[in-house]
């Protein structure tokens, strides 16, 4: 099955045209009812008093901008999307702005505005037939008219709510707009200027679209930082001090086509003040054995600017960090039993200066494991990324190279890797593109598949391969191609469920409005068949499974078949869901708990993790626990799944290895573990430095 990112002008359904006499615009008749609103297209509201359409002033882009009437000419601050808020109301969305419509009181000649989206009754209209297929927008909160004021024909006419009285000046054409689905070309050219401790200039060449360019959306790193008008080709930027970003800019136009990312410009942000000073050396450092864990704990350090972070030595070699001041123990885990050791503690500052390590206390592990970490240890290192992993009946493990474009078979026993092949019709993507997951079904020894997502020059997409004799053969079956590609934001999960189909894992390509799209394949768990057809019972008739995610990276099944999923906020929480048919986990108007959460039918999280302590990829479920793998946080979470919920949450490994990405269940009961500490946000092959671990499991 073919799926595509935009809508096909070659599939639009046929539809009666109107003539603007004087503009030579032909365009789509107006819907006929309220009934008839398509929640994916965009509409011009035409007031059947004065034939000018609704526009945001001036084409504001601010909260609390007047809504007015002007001459129409389909302008992008003239374009209006409705949201089903699922009870009968809409919420009425700019194509420019992003703002809904709002009405700041229930008084009769308040004027109508543009404000974010807050869920208010205030912000929400029922669409009630009039005579000719016009429509009266009722708001909610007073259940007045959107009215033109004193039936005025004149530009930049006040619009307001009075009681319904279905006059001309209150009905209201939705005129719908052809579908466009060409993206615009990439923004060229970016670059830096006036980088300060505080503050950095960003700009760039323009992009071309056939219609429009509406935004800039700049991010960093995959976080989205803010987005400015079309017509703006610099932002000024607030940046962290001492922090190293890759900024990018992608351009969208008003139907909500994005563009592939610029290319990245890294910055290295000064501090704002040389800081030479190291923090003071911690005291009252303690370290407690249990079992093969030991538990370090000390006092608080103190510096002039500000203590940042903690390192932990054992026998003199760094075994782990903690962040943030108030942070002051730290657990590490799988040591050799009956053993002895020595820690110290040091602080650090900002700027990287450290204090005097503290004075060594000694301790002795005990003759056995007694917590659920017992061992690391180092199975192969890779000069390229490891994304995905799979372990193969016989114990064998294959990974994937992401950036080589390479799968890797390793032998767990002797730490030997073999090249398997390469996969063909890959495409980096500058970012975080490439070869992603694998996965292979249960009868694999009898049917021997390998699948695949990874990215194309086009698109992200599923394939298959033949595995046999130890090398891949043959050529590729395409399972399902459509899903959208851009520099971040490619999901690349894939894991097979107990009912034998497999799920796969979608991030939104950097355009949040797909995620809430359900006829596009971005910002999904998809669910498919093992020959990429469509099963009869998905709720929606396509591979849509769950909907309304940001970018998922982590899959897991627990033991009474329910699917976990682990997804990527954007700034300030992460979250980890447990997935039921047909749900919508609410990105972009939630991410994790913040935004607009409370909306009807929204799936919340089972768990949230702030970004600084999470970024986290990979899931696995041994036993009862499920295990996160976490980038920017550095560390392995471990919770026990107790009904449908998450307790006895434990984190181990902080800082130990770095970036973790992939956790996956080994064949002898424990875990598979990889890192992702260097070159990570490019598509350059071989210039990393990483790790496979494996680790064994206790109680």
């Amino acid at each position: 099955m073919r799926a595509t990112p935009g809508r096909n002008r070659s599939g639009l359904r046929a539809v009666c045209t109107v003539v603007l006499v004087g503009l030579g615009v032909v365009l789509p008749a107006p819907a006929a009812s309220a009934a008839a609103v398509d929640t994916s297209a965009s509409y011009v509201l035409v007031n059947r008093n004065s034939g000018k359409a609704l526009e945001v002033a001036g084409s504001a882009t601010h909260d609390g901008a007047r809504i007015t009437q002007r001459t129409r000419d389909d302008r992008v601050s003239q374009q209006w999307q409705f949201v089903d808020s699922g009870d009968g109301n809409y919420r009425i969305r700019s194509r420019h702005s992003a703002k809904i419509l709002s009405f700041p009181s229930t008084a009769d000649r308040a004027g109508l505005v543009q404000n974010t989206d807050a869920g208010r009754a205030g912000q929400q209209f029922r669409l009630a037939d009039s005579a000719g297929g016009d429509v009266r927008l009722l708001n909610r909160a007073s259940g007045k008219a959107v009215d033109v004021l004193g039936s005025s024909t004149a530009d930049g006419a006040r619009v307001v709510q009075l009681p319904d009285a279905d006059g001309a000046n209150q009905r209201w054409q939705l005129v719908k707009l052809a579908a466009d689905a060409t993206p615009p070309t990439a923004p060229a050219n970016p670059r830096v200027s006036n980088l300060t401790c505080a503050k950095v200039t960003f700009s760039w060449s323009a992009s071309a679209d056939d219609v429009g360019v509406a935004f800039y959306d700049i991010y960093h790193d995959g976080q989205l930082m803010t987005s400015v008008p079309g017509t703006a080709l610099s932002a000024e930027l607030t940046v962290v001090p001492g922090a190293t970003w890759g900024l990018y800019v992608n351009a969208r136009d008003a139907a909500g086509n994005v563009s592939q990312a610029s290319p990245t410009v890294t910055i290295t942000v000064p501090q704002c003040q040389a800081d030479t000073e190291p923090p003071t050396t911690p005291g009252g450092v303690t370290a407690t054995a249990s079992g093969t864990t030991v538990t370090v704990r000390w006092s608080p350090a103190t510096d002039n600017v500000g203590v940042t972070g903690y390192e932990v030595l054992r026998d003199g070699t760094v075994a782990g960090s903690t962040s943030g001041a108030a942070t002051t123990s730290f657990t590490d885990s799988g040591l050799a039993a009956n053993t002895r050791y020595q820690y110290q503690v040091r602080a650090r500052d900002a700027q990287a200066n450290r204090s005097a390590p503290s004075t060594p206390v000694a301790v002795t592990t005990g003759a056995s494991c007694a917590t659920p970490i017992c061992s690391v240890t180092r199975a192969a290192t890779d000069t390229d990324l490891p994304w995905g992993l799979t372990t193969l009946p016989d114990g064998q493990v294959l990974y994937s190279r992401r950036d080589a474009f390479e799968i890797v078979r390793l032998d767990p026993a002797t730490g030997t890797k073999t090249v398997a092949g390469r996969m063909p019709n890959v495409a980096g993507t500058d970012g975080e593109g490439g070869v992603l997951g694998l996965a292979v079904a249960a009868d694999f020894t009898a049917d021997p598949w390998l699948y695949v997502m990874h990215t194309s020059s086009t698109d992200n997409r599923v394939v298959r391969i033949r595995y046999t004799g130890g090398v891949l053969s043959g050529t590729p079956q395409v399972l399902l191609t459509g899903i959208p590609r851009n520099k971040y934001h490619n999901g690349g999960r894939l894991r097979f469920g107990p009912d034998g189909k497999l799920y796969v894992a979608t991030g939104d390509g950097q355009n949040a409005e797909w995620a809430q799209d359900r006829g596009n394949l971005a910002g999904k768990v998809l669910r498919i068949n093992r020959d990429g057809t469509t099963p009869s019972d998905n709720p929606f008739g396509t591979p849509v499974w769950s909907y309304g995610h940001r970018n998922p990276q982590g899959l897991a099944f627990d033991a009474q078949g329910r699917l976990w999923e682990q997804e990527f906020g954007n700034s300030v929480m992460d979250e980890t869901n447990l997935i039921v048919r047909g749900g919508n986990y609410g990105w972009p108007r939630c991410e994790g708990t913040t935004g607009s959460c409370a909306e009807a039918g929204f799936v919340a999280p089972k768990r949230t993790y702030p970004v600084a302590e999470g970024s986290c990829s990979g899931i696995a479920v041994v036993g009862n626990a499920l295990y996160i793998a976490c980038l920017r946080g550095a560390r392995l979470y471990r919770a026990e799944i107790s009904g449908d919920s998450l307790t006895n949450v434990q984190q181990y490994l902080n800082g130990t290895y770095g970036r973790l990405r992939t956790v996956e269940p080994s064949a002898s009961g424990g875990l598979w573990l990889t890192t992702s500490n260097y070159g990570d946000k490019d598509s350059v092959a071989n210039n990393s430095n990483e790790s496979i671990l494996k680790v064994e499991l206790g109680r």
